[in-house]
């Protein structure tokens, strides 16, 4: 795929406004350690909100949209639409909860509700797990993304067959430029590029959607070509059909997936009670009101509106070439990637102008993600290793000067990290696979912890040893191994929740003298700190866990509503989709009239 000058003109642009935000916000953060990590706790709704959006659109997404509708369909999808009830939970019941604890990171909380030596430990080891290992494997599996694309198009006649791992090579300059104006700016310049990029990604994703319909003939045209190529007119069902002979998705496994998922499994972007980047944007905004608006924010546009414009790409690519549902159902041998199907059609579409937009949308999706892993990543080892154990009393100049070589150390071991799984041709799907196995089982900790004075620090511990412990049993025995993976996180679950219970009931409580300095400052609702409450003193709860349950329900209602609708309205089922939309629009007002408190900007 040749580039224009207009194109180069686009990139070049692009990147100069990139490097220009990180020279504006240098100083900035610069000035303490609270404004590299957390922009001073100061951010707005809309930036923060924006900025949880633009990081969970990666490079990787929509490819991997485009593997599984080539796969299964429309209803592929579920694999991560079964998350928004865990998302709806963090904002209307965690959110408020995670900046009332003033953390810089979520692994902090771990010595704020718990106490003593292991607690420690667990922190320490928590913050190198995740930001070593975790991080690597998320930024790798996104480079493998970015690989894929330039491999799809503007390296597709370059290469000529040889593999010179060229790609990787560009790839990786692009990850030195990420890390330039992430080092230099901190939070607010990953937060403002972000919102950036974000545009961008959108703006290049609608309009090469558009073109990809209109050049197969438009909407009808598409549902016919892709019935036939396909197979059925399964592509386009929202929901899986579970009466065929051999459903891709049983019954059992779509109900596992509904029902647990948003608690089994811990995963980036969707920890259950909130963790990761979603919990340093939420510290970083004003306050409690701006942190629920953040989150709901991220909420509504990361399952409402981002997604169409990547299944009407993939149902573009399964029209016009059939091959790509032969490589996505075949178990061995596939001939192809179906999910290089996304930036095939960007070679094969896009013309002089949108080939360098396309390219810049997922440079953008792409620095997105990677600046915030890096910002993440070098959070944890400043605050919950250097800053705890090493250096306590080192002041805000030694920490920015220690957090800008721990973002360039995250860097660099997510790019040895991305250097294997390119090479070893690794596919997206295997590293979601293996993030979401190392996840499952410890959601329900997370969770209950916030509530429940007699979880300690011995369940949480135990949580993760078992998460591990268990898939690896489960993936290894004759009896379970071949089982959907659904099954198996649901019994890695199951088993870890009923491991983690007894190390809680064999164990001793966490000191009443902690747990009461908790509960002070945390001030969490529901009927599990009785004992801890009595000796608290009077202290104001919210007393209204019922309603945000409540809204939570309401608003998975308007995400799992609003998705088919706006379907149905692109393929001119307007009754059904309008039908859809009042549904929706009905759960959004109740959503409203129960949460005007919390969204209510103090």
């Amino acid at each position: 795929m040749q580039l224009s000058a207009f194109d180069w003109m686009i990139i070049a642009g692009y990147f100069a406004i990139a490097l220009g935000i990180g020279l504006y916000f240098k100083k900035r953060a610069g000035s303490s350690f609270v404004e590299y990590f957390a922009s001073g706790r100061s951010l707005p709704w809309w930036i923060a909100g924006t900025s949880m959006v633009a990081t969970t659109f990666a490079a990787d997404t929509p490819l991997w949209v485009s593997g599984k509708v080539a796969a299964y369909g429309l209803a592929g999808n579920w694999l991560w639409w079964s998350f928004a009830f865990g998302g709806m939970l963090t904002v209307f019941v965690f959110a408020k909860l995670w900046r009332r604890a003033e953390v810089l990171t979520d692994v902090e909380l771990i010595e704020l509700r718990y106490d003593g030596p292991l607690a420690r430990f667990l922190r320490g080891f928590r913050a190198i797990y995740v930001a070593v290992i975790m991080n690597s494997i998320i930024i790798g599996w996104v480079t493998t993304a970015m690989c894929a694309v330039l491999k799809q198009t503007v390296l597709y006649d370059a290469l000529g067959g040889e593999e010179n791992h060229l790609d990787f090579w560009l790839v990786a300059i692009l990850l030195g430029g990420t890390g330039v104006y992430s080092v230099m700016s901190g939070m607010w310049g990953v937060a403002v590029a972000d919102i950036v990029q974000f545009v961008l990604a959108m703006i290049g994703c609608t309009i090469f959607a558009i073109i990809a319909v209109d050049h197969v003939g438009g909407t009808d045209a598409l549902r016919e070509k892709v019935t036939t190529n396909f197979g059925s007119d399964d592509a386009f069902r929202f929901i899986p059909d579970f009466n065929v002979e051999d459903p891709w998705m049983p019954v059992g496994v779509f109900v596992a997936l509904v029902l647990s998922q948003w608690w089994a499994s811990w995963y980036p972007g969707a920890e259950p009670g909130g963790g990761g980047y979603i919990v340093q944007r939420m510290a970083s905004c004003k306050n409690e009101a701006h942190a629920v608006k953040a989150t709901l924010f991220f909420q509504i546009v990361h399952y409402c509106i981002r997604p169409w414009p990547w299944i009407l790409v993939a149902f573009a690519a399964l029209a016009m070439h059939p091959e790509i549902r032969e490589w996505a159902v075949a178990t061995e041998n596939p001939g192809g990637n179906p999910e290089h199907s996304y930036p095939m059609l960007i070679r094969e579409l896009a013309p002089s102008g949108l080939r360098g937009l396309m390219l810049v949308t997922f440079a953008a999706a792409f620095m997105s993600t990677v600046s915030t892993q890096m910002n993440l990543g070098a959070s944890y080892l400043v605050n919950d290793v250097y800053k705890r154990f090493m250096k306590p009393e080192a002041d805000d100049k030694q920490l920015v000067r220690v957090s800008r070589m721990a973002s360039a150390l995250v860097l660099l071991l997510g790019g040895a990290v991305s250097y294997y799984m390119v090479v070893g041709d690794k596919k997206i799907d295997d590293a979601w696979q293996l993030l979401l196995a190392l996840g499952a089982g410890v959601g329900a900790v997370f969770i209950l912890r916030w509530f429940w004075w007699r979880i300690n620090v011995w369940s949480e511990l135990t949580a993760m040893i078992g998460s591990i412990g268990f898939y690896a049993l489960v993936t290894n025995l004759d009896a379970t191994k071949d089982l959907p993976t659904e099954y198996r996180s649901l019994m890695v679950a199951c088993s870890t929740l009923v491991l983690w219970l007894a190390a809680t009931f064999l164990t001793k409580p966490e000191r009443q003298e902690h747990l009461v300095a908790f509960y002070q400052k945390v001030r969490p609702d529901g009927p599990g700190w009785g004992p801890v409450a009595a000796d608290a003193g009077d202290v104001q709860r919210d007393g209204d866990l019922g309603r945000g349950l409540l809204c939570a329900v309401l608003g998975t209602g308007v995400v799992w509503l609003t998705l088919p609708a706006i379907g149905a309205l692109i393929f001119g089922d307007y009754v059904d989709g309008f039908g859809l939309l009042t549904g929706a629009a009905a759960c959004g007002f109740g959503l409203l009239k129960l949460a005007s408190k919390q969204l209510r900007t103090a």
